[in-house]
This record gives structure tokens, C-alpha cells and sequence, in this order.
């Protein structure tokens, strides 16, 4: 089968971090055209029905969050998964924006802090969560989401089918992956062990702060992009098992 690709381009500016979407120090948030580029590319290899998305390394969800809000009328599910308790609370509250009384209550709380601060910044960013609010009743409304613990070198098998995985691998000082890769290699075991609990036709794209993202010998990618400083590949899953 044949897959056009099609991207579109877009104002992400009301998806910045620390805008509606909470960040918090060691929690890095993630750049959201190129998370909606990936998105498209990824789903362009994918027939066109709502797709089923995963992020195994969702941190604070930013990245799972921009995708869902940006793309809710191609989505059907979402899973974001991640060992660090900490992120996992912060990714709850920005997984919750993907429903309106989660973006309604986050209006609520922008208003109330803006009359009691006196700060204007902040209505600026209660609007931003009214907008959201009606960008997502236009595209199906709530997105069906779940959010919870998860080892990417041992994941459990998703309670439904995924189509597309979407994640940024840990990196530097500021995150690191929990326990050790089964072969000292962490990006391809990931991906090994991803694909081993996937539909053999869903899709890998993975990004790392670095010069290409490694994959398990003898995989070869469907695409790969640099932006700024990170790369991307994309793989099959059922090449990934290979």
C-alpha cells in the first residue's frame, strides 16, 4: 500500500510549554512543530483510519499533550507511559487538558490566580485555555486517554492496539533512562521491545538529542530527519522485531 505524505504547518504558540500546559524544573518540555511534523510523517505510513498513540517516555506528557490537542480528530486512544512517579503527576494534569472540563478547570484556576496576583499574563493564558477548549469540541471532543507506569525495556502490552509510537528518548542531565537496556544499548532495545508488543504494521518514530538515532542491527528506517538538535528516525515495528 501507498502512503501520500502531508504535512500542514500551523501556530503552535498556544501549546508552549508553561503557557496552559504545566512545566516544572527537570521536566523538559518538547518543541511542538516538530512533534506535529513527526506525527504526520509517522501517520502518513498508516492507513488513514483514527489512529491509537503511545508515548513510553512521556515525562511531563507535553509532547503526547501537543499531539493529542493538535491531531484529537485522527486520534481514537492515547497511552503515555513513564517510570518516574514525579513526571507521571505533572503528565496527569497535562493529559487532563485533553478533555474540556479538564481545559475548563485550568481557565478557572488561570482566572482566579490573575485576579489575585494582578497579573495580566495570566488571562492572556486563561483565553489561551478557552481556545484550546474550542478547538477541541471542534475536532471530536474528549480524547479517551490513559496515563500510567511503564519500562520501555520491559512494557507491558497495551490494553488495546497502538498504531503510531511517538516518543523523545531520555537524554543528559536533565532525564536518563530507569535501569539498564538488556544489550548496553538503550535506543535499540528500546525498540526491540516496543515492537515486540505492537501490531506488526504500526510505526516507531523515536527522538534524541543527537547526531542519528541508533537503530538494532540490520533495521532499516523508513525515514530520517535532523531538526536543530535532535534526530528522528521511524521504523515498522515488525521490522524492528527482526
Amino acid at each position: 500500500m501507498a502512503y501520500r505524505y502531508a504535512t500542514e504547518r500551523r501556530d503552535h504558540s498556544d501549546l508552549a510549554c508553561g503557557n496552559v500546559l504545566r512545566s516544572a524544573p527537570g521536566h523538559p518540555g518538547f518543541p511542538v512543530r516538530l512533534a506535529d511534523e513527526l506525527f504526520q510523517r509517522a501517520a502518513a505510513h498508516l492507513p488513514a483510519a483514527p489512529l491509537a498513540l503511545w508515548d513510553p517516555c512521556c515525562g511531563s506528557g507535553h509532547l503526547a499533550a501537543s499531539v493529542g490537542t493538535l491531531h484529537r480528530d485522527r486520534l481514537s486512544w492515547l497511552l503515555a507511559t513513564d517510570t518516574d512517579p514525579a513526571a507521571l503527576s505533572i503528565a496527569e494534569r497535562n493529559l487532563a487538558l485533553l478533555t474540556g472540563r479538564g481545559l475548563a478547570e485550568r481557565e478557572r484556576v488561570l482566572r482566579a490566580e490573575a485576579a489575585e496576583l494582578r497579573k495580566p499574563t495570566l488571562l492572556d493564558r486563561a483565553d489561551t485555555a478557552a481556545r484550546l477548549a474550542g478547538r477541541l469540541s471542534e475536532r471530536g471532543g474528549d480524547l479517551d486517554h490513559r496515563v500510567g507506569a511503564g519500562d520501555v525495556f520491559d512494557p507491558p502490552e497495551p490494553e488495546r492496539p497502538v498504531d503510531l509510537v511517538l516518543t523523545d528518548v531520555p537524554y543528559g542531565g536533565l532525564t536518563s533512562f530507569t535501569g539498564a537496556p538488556p544489550d548496553g544499548e538503550p535506543v535499540p532495545a528500546m525498540l526491540r521491545a516496543l515492537a515486540a508488543v505492537l501490531p506488526e504494521r504500526a510505526v516507531l518514530a523515536v527522538t534524541a538529542r543527537t547526531r542519528k538515532v541508533a537503530l538494532p542491527e540490520g533495521v532499516r528506517a523508513l525515514e530520517r530527519l535532523r531538526v536543530g538538535n535532535r534526530a528522528a528516525v521511524l521504523v515498522r515495528a515488525g521490522d524492528a522485531r527482526r
